[in-house]
């Protein structure tokens, strides 16, 4: 694997949003930056592009890379088409979009697992949140493994990559109930979340479903190092998120010197099943979540 793992980063039109995320990432001691600038819309979010842009060319602290598109993607179409372009030249890497923050050790915690991890089939992402609802009872200071992924602030390798451009959430849903898991297993909220996929250009349902469909796992930490700046109208704090809003935020898990077996906590469907995850509720907190993203 890779000496250096870069974070991919996926900004938009919310300057403001971007500098407290760079001023994590200088934090986390990030040394290597795939800054992915999405175009404008027209001249309503022009400026608010170019100041973005301005902010990811000043970062001296960092090596950084800075493609830009000639035109508006929109989030969907933006991560999937950047993610692959790093997974062609690097076999692991960490995504962070503008609107996410961290506690220093974040980048460190997720890179541990990325080298511990590199040669197990069985896992196929990191996240570096969690919320107490999801986390099983009992797991103190360790990571556990679960098979619905993440979308805050998550690792995976080239090699869990494959396949995600050249199928449809709605397939990938399908092909994980050939292996007879239903499409509500981990989740009420993520049948429709698939089948809007294509037409609201969203892509988290289908990296999850990617999951399902190769029986794959994510590694979570015990509590979570990630918060959400989105969610408000001044994008202040994320208390948008309601009763899924974080507890405050703690210092980093320490990495485990003997790593778990690779292996789902036997609670996480359930949990996920009942954690109020209704049709509609995430539609609602993505919503707020990507209020000013592509």
């Amino acid at each position: 694997m890779d000496d250096v793992i870069p974070v991919v980063l996926f900004a938009y039109a919310r300057p403001r949003h971007l500098a407290e995320v760079l001023r994590c990432l200088r934090e986390n001691r990030v040394p290597l930056i795939y800054a992915f600038a999405d175009g404008a819309k027209g001249v309503g979010d022009a400026a608010l592009v170019a100041e973005t842009r301005a902010l990811r060319r000043a970062v001296v602290w960092a090596a950084v890379r800075l493609p830009e598109r000639a035109e508006n993607l929109g989030l969907g179409r933006n991560v999937l088409a950047g993610v692959g372009e790093v997974a062609a030249k690097h076999g692991a890497f960490i995504v962070w979009e503008d609107d996410l923050i961290a506690v220093p050790g974040t980048y460190a915690w997720v890179g541990a697992v990325l080298r511990r991890f590199a040669n197990d089939a069985r896992v196929m992402s990191v996240t570096a949140w969690t919320h107490p609802r999801v986390t099983p009872a009992g797991v103190g200071q360790e990571p556990y493994f679960d098979a619905r992924a993440e979308c805050w602030v998550w690792g995976t390798w080239a090699r869990s990559w494959r396949g995600m451009a050249e199928e449809t959430a709605r397939r990938k849903l399908a092909a994980a109930e050939e292996r007879g898991l239903a499409a509500d297993a981990y989740g009420a909220d993520l049948p429709a979340m698939a089948r809007d996929e294509q037409r609201k250009n969203i892509w988290a349902v289908r990296w999850l479903y990617h999951h399902f469909e190769h029986g794959g796992l994510c590694v979570r930490p015990p509590w979570s190092m990630v918060e959400h700046i989105g969610f408000d109208a001044g994008a202040t704090n994320a208390g948008g998120a309601g009763s899924w809003a974080n507890p405050p935020l703690r210092t980093a898990p320490p990495v485990p010197a003997v790593w778990p077996e690779a292996k789902e906590h036997p609670e996480c469907r359930e949990l996920w099943q009942n954690a109020g995850t209704k049709p509609g509720w995430w539609r609602r907190l993505w919503a707020k979540m990507n209020r000013g993203r592509p």
